[in-house]
């Protein structure tokens, strides 16, 4: 049911480590960075063994209860292990038996992912080549990413695979829209939003990842996510980070993809939203991915979850077929997320984990699909 427009500010879903609560605002150290935001931020905890973490420049991150360094990635012995360095710290690569998919494609350039968020470092040497159009609707005079927010969320789609540096893509040969709709702060409102979502789908985006968050509904920003799913689009929105099962929109409409956070032992992440309105839980806590200026850092929550499934989405699209007849790929792409998911260990009533084989076992035969060589 609609309701009355809500002008809303609001704060990107971020993990982060040093939080100093107040009373009217919280203030987000990544880094030897401060930001000032409003009281609505979702955080993140920081590692259980440390209270000094820093995931803004950390390139070697440390165990997290020994664990991430320790992590073994299950690789199909069809495919060779990419050459990137750090490709053995993305442990959810792992998790959700991405190279099973990869086998198949590893995405084309036809494949268009925005990202609507803080914005992208196009400079980043994982990024090259990946970004194809840009657009600024916040008043930052700068269309990068002077929050590393989007940087992050990028990495984790479309970071550049098989180069000999940093990290591996979901999808290495998917596309990117850098879609500017949260300032250097990381607010927002629905509006904006809205017509950010409505920009990406008229400029050729086949996935809109949105890792924001919004507690207030808004008629404008469901109307942009109808929209967009008429248009053949999937929509893919973190569940955000209250750890309850309030809903958050856009993640709560009916045409979005609503994305929890898992931990490694496929546990609900600290701070992860759940219930039966949360479609799918992806990898989320302790997300090695890239950040502005050439680094890379940990990142957790809801937010780092939302791009894995995003990925998968891209990925889908070249092994999918319309098989209802309607014209579009976009209900099939998200039935095959939603059927391949696995069971997981966490009190929510919504869906199970994504797990990229259990997708493609439930599209069926992909005989007629090429073979992926990028890898």
């Amino acid at each position: 049911m609609k309701v009355p427009q809500l002008t809303v500010l609001v704060i990107i879903a971020v993990g982060v480590l040093t939080v100093s609560l107040h009373a009217a605002e919280r203030e987000l150290t990544v880094g030897s960075r401060s930001h000032m935001v409003v009281s609505s931020v979702s955080t993140e905890t920081a590692p259980p063994t440390s209270t000094a973490y820093n995931m803004q420049l950390e390139e070697e991150p440390p165990a997290v209860d020994g664990t991430l360094r320790s992590s073994i990635l299950h690789i199909p012995s069809q495919l060779a292990v990419p050459n990137d360095p750090y490709f053995g710290k993305q442990w959810a690569l792992s998790k959700i038996h991405i190279m099973d998919l990869w086998r198949i494609t590893t995405g084309n350039a036809e494949t268009i992912v925005a990202v609507l968020d803080t914005g992208i470092d196009q400079n980043h040497n994982e990024l090259d080549g990946r970004i194809v159009a840009r657009v600024n609707f916040t008043d930052s005079p700068s269309l990068s990413d002077l929050h590393g927010h989007g940087t992050h969320i990028t990495g984790i789609i479309a970071a550049n695979s098989n180069n000999d540096r940093g990290i591996a893509g979901v999808a290495p040969r998917s596309k990117v829209v850098n879609v500017k709709v949260a300032d250097d702060k990381g607010r927002c409102q629905p509006l904006v939003v809205a017509k950010g979502i409505i920009w990406a789908v008229n400029n050729g985006a086949r996935v809109i990842n949105i890792s924001i968050e919004f507690r207030e509904p808004s008629p404008e920003l469901e109307e942009a996510v109808d929209y967009a799913w008429n248009h053949g689009v999937v929509i893919v929105a973190a569940a955000g980070n209250e750890g309850s099962q309030s809903p958050i929109y856009p993640a709560y409409y009916e045409n979005c993809i609503a994305v929890g956070a898992t931990k490694q032992d496929d546990t609900l992440a600290p701070l992860s939203n759940y219930g039966d309105w949360v479609d799918v839980f992806a990898p989320g806590l302790y997300i090695y991915s890239t950040l502005p200026d050439d680094c890379y850092g940990l990142r957790s929550g809801t937010s780092f979850a939302t791009p894995f499934v995003s990925g998968l989405a891209a990925l889908l699209f070249d092994v999918v077929s319309d098989t209802n007849g309607d014209g579009r790929l976009n209900d099939e792409v998200r039935a095959a997320i939603e059927a391949g998911c696995q069971e997981v260990g966490h009190k929510s009533e919504g869906g199970g984990r994504i797990d990229a084989a259990g997708s493609l076992a439930a599209i069926g035969d992909t005989s007629g699909h090429s073979s992926g060589d990028l890898l």
